[in-house]
């Protein structure tokens, strides 16, 4: 049988390229970064795609991602922020694996996203209330969506550890 996937979810910052790394690396997997996956294909930042097309072509982008990945086994996958919001995104992942929601306080993203102006949802004047907001509102969507909790604001050789043993 093939392996299932492990697939990373929660709040832009919560630490899932770090965290996903870390642990494909300990799981003798292949390591994917959503986002990443989307800039290679395009040739451009997600930022830059955002710009240039606008969030619905990110979001069809993001889709198409998904069911691709979805279609393969024995990885493990940091999904963007954005990505288990949507059902179809959620359906695909489930049918190939575990989704791992790695939760973080909103302080906490906070504190680790203070200086970050990578991120086009948050890349404006307002930051910390439309930070605040969106995350009360994918909260409870990541939770639908996950498998398995884990509170990843512990090290990441921690909640690696964590994820291992809930697997």
């Amino acid at each position: 049988m093939a392996k299932k996937n492990v697939i990373l979810c929660g709040f832009m910052g919560c630490g899932k390229s770090t965290i996903g790394g870390l642990l494909a690396k300990k799981i003798g997997s292949a390591f994917i970064d959503l986002d990443r996956y989307i800039e290679k294909q395009e040739q451009k930042t997600v930022a830059q795609i955002f710009a240039d097309s606008g969030e619905a072509y990110f979001r069809d982008l993001e889709r198409q991602a998904s069911q691709a990945l979805s279609a393969k086994s024995g990885l493990v996958i940091a999904a963007g922020g954005g990505t288990l919001t949507f059902p179809e995104n959620v359906a695909a992942f489930k049918r190939s694996g575990r989704i791992v929601l790695l939760d973080v306080p909103v302080e906490v993203v906070a504190r680790r996203l203070q200086h970050d102006t990578t991120r086009p949802l948050l890349n404006r004047p307002d930051k910390d209330t439309a930070m605040r907001e969106l995350y009360d509102k994918r909260l409870p969507l990541y939770q639908a969506a996950a498998d398995i909790t884990v509170d990843a604001s512990r090290s990441p050789l921690q909640v690696c550890l964590d994820i291992i043993s809930s697997l």
